[in-house]
């Protein structure tokens, strides 16, 4: 059985961890885009997403599932437009998309991912 790796661990949560040949990252929201529109917002964490992913040894191929929160579920078509320009064609992940409110108003869009990595630690 391998120990877990926390990366960049803090008081509350760590923001990814590796474990078993996995990474989990905590939900991403918008850094840069926070407040503007949610194609923008989408851009924004699916970019700290890719950053995460190469840090940990992965990378968006290897996405298993992903979980998606939107403010507003009237969002999904200006989400997904952002999404399906990042996701390779026909290798998605499982994902689930809901309605939630969340932490901050100025987020409309939160991602939390867990990937395989590409070489196990």
């Amino acid at each position: 059985m391998s120990d877990i790796q926390r990366i960049d661990a803090g008081p509350r949560l760590s923001e990814a961890l590796i474990y078993d040949g996995r990474v989990y990252t905590s939900g991403f929201v918008a850094e840069e885009k926070a407040g503007g529109g949610i194609y923008d917002q989408t851009v924004d964490v699916l970019n700290q997403i890719d950053a995460m992913l190469a840090r940990t040894g992965s990378d968006k191929s290897r996405i298993l599932k992903a979980n998606i929160w939107l403010a507003d579920i009237a969002t999904f078509d200006e989400m997904n437009r952002a999404w399906e320009a990042w996701v390779i064609p026909n290798s998605g992940p499982v994902r689930a998309t809901v309605e939630a409110k969340l932490a901050d108003p100025s987020y409309g869009v939160e991602i939390m991912i867990e990937a395989a990595l590409s070489t196990p630690r």
